[in-house]
């Protein structure tokens, strides 16, 4: 048989979807490159004091709730389903972060497509797709009723001592990330390639479920789904953007990540949404009882007050994991509760932009320009409006710029047709320059906003 160009090869595997073999490393450059700031008066303005605390509204209040394992937490809620709304102006949307007092490391840099991470990625799919077929061909040629038994309940033993080996692997890239011993383009590639990997496992499950069910006299354990559904929370929405960005099917982002012993949170934005995913280590009991879809679901109301009352929780799971979901009118909030800790220690959360409640205006004027800075908690969105001081018109097309910390100047982006444009908070005082040259802007010393921590976690 003729062999295939090399140059096919490449396309076939860049063009597969991801899964779980260790590739290569994708590489991201800092697409921000430094601005020089005119030598012009600048207006600077301090940052406004703290914002105002929110009072927790009490947890919406409901009949006990059984949920079919088999319904999917990710459908929309019924009408009926919708809590009593509370007033916008008092809403905040909590968010899980590294715990309270640890060392933690924090950065934002941007990421972008990678070829050769993009092919190491679709041959490690490759590979799983295909132990995935052995698997099953190893139950189908079986010879009696029996050791077709013994090989799924035997294919199902290595995927838990897979999934074992993956949660080890998870924590020391935290670890190693949070000691400065990995980079953040390191951490990011060996968490999509963590988050490939459960994925596949699960579906490999799904394939094992199958062949079970075909089978005379036996059904698949309980285990199985278990299984599962502590699968699930290595995946997560910033992976997905990550891996979509490295092989070039989204745009160039920033990405927030943050790490400490045992605990990261990554964020960015998605077009319209702000995206974050937090995962704690310590919260997750792995040998603790079951917990009950009620159970999950008050203790994720009891955590996130303003975000319950919004809409009642979905769950969804089995054994000692539940996965909660509220969908509502600013996004959607998806946590993974742990049986024992009964704590959340998976937290994904998607917010529109311009419903982001938990942000503080900072002004200046000068130059011809009226700006804000819509400040907010680290990895938080950060909007900034740039508009015509005279006429109060989006001024677009003007570049705008970061200092960190006292660091230099990089820009991460020029303003919309609304004049607006975004990035994402860092956990230390920073600084906006509006630079059209030769005016400029400039608003010092802004201050994050203290994280709206879950009730508990403060």
């Amino acid at each position: 048989m003729r062999a295939l160009p090399i140059a096919a090869v490449a396309v076939l595997l860049l063009v597969a979807p991801v899964a779980g073999v260790a590739g290569p490393g994708v590489a991201a450059s800092d697409g921000a490159s430094p601005a020089s700031e005119p030598a012009r008066p600048a207006v600077s303005v301090p940052p406004s004091g703290p914002a105002q605390s929110v009072d927790p509204v009490s947890p919406s209040t409901s009949p006990s709730r059984s949920v079919d394992l088999a319904s999917s937490a990710d459908s929309p809620s019924t009408p009926s389903q919708l809590a009593p709304q509370i007033e916008t102006a008092n809403l905040t949307l909590r968010t899980l972060s590294t715990p309270s007092g640890a060392a933690t490391r924090v950065s934002t840099s941007t990421r972008g497509p990678d070829l050769g991470s993009s092919l190491g990625f679709a041959t490690a799919d490759a590979d799983a797709a295909f132990e995935t077929a052995a698997v099953v061909d190893r139950i189908e040629r079986t010879e009696t009723n029996v050791e077709r038994q013994q090989q799924i309940l035997a294919e199902i033993n290595r995927v838990e001592r897979a999934e074992v080996a993956l949660y080890s692997r998870q924590s020391e890239a935290f670890s190693s990330h949070a000691d400065g011993e990995i980079t953040d383009r390191e951490l990011l590639d060996e968490l999509v390639r963590v988050a490939a990997t459960a994925k596949e496992y699960d579906e490999r499950l799904d394939a094992i479920d199958a062949l079970a069910d075909a089978t005379e006299d036996f059904s698949s354990p309980g285990r199985l789904d278990e299984l599962q559904v502590a699968l699930q929370v290595y995946e997560g929405p910033v992976r997905d953007r990550a891996l979509a960005i490295a092989r070039g099917q989204s745009a160039p982002s920033d990405i927030y990540v943050a790490s400490s012993q045992g605990a990261v949170v990554l964020a960015t934005v998605v077009e319209d949404e702000y995206v974050r995913e937090v995962f704690r280590t310590g919260r997750w009991d792995r040998g603790g009882s079951d917990i009950s879809n009620d159970a999950a679901i008050e203790m994720t109301e009891a955590a996130y007050p303003e975000t319950a009352a919004l809409r009642q929780p979905d769950a969804f799971g089995a054994g000692s994991v539940q996965r909660i979901t509220i969908p509502h009118e600013f996004g959607t909030l998806q946590t993974f509760v742990s049986g024992g800790t009964e704590q959340v220690f998976v937290e994904h959360q998607r917010v529109g932009l311009t419903a982001f409640p938990d942000s503080e205006p900072v002004t200046a004027s000068g130059d011809g320009f009226n700006v804000t800075v819509e400040r907010t908690y680290p990895g938080g969105p950060v909007t900034v409006t740039v508009l015509d001081d005279e006429t109060g018109e989006p001024v677009p097309d003007v570049t705008v710029t970061k200092s960190v910390g006292g660091g230099d100047s990089r820009a991460f982006g020029t303003t919309d047709g609304a004049g607006v444009v975004r990035t994402l908070s860092p956990a230390e005082p920073y600084r906006i320059t509006v630079v059209d040259e030769p005016y400029v802007v400039v608003l010092d010393d802004i201050e994050p906003l203290t994280t709206p921590r879950p009730v508990g976690d403060e």
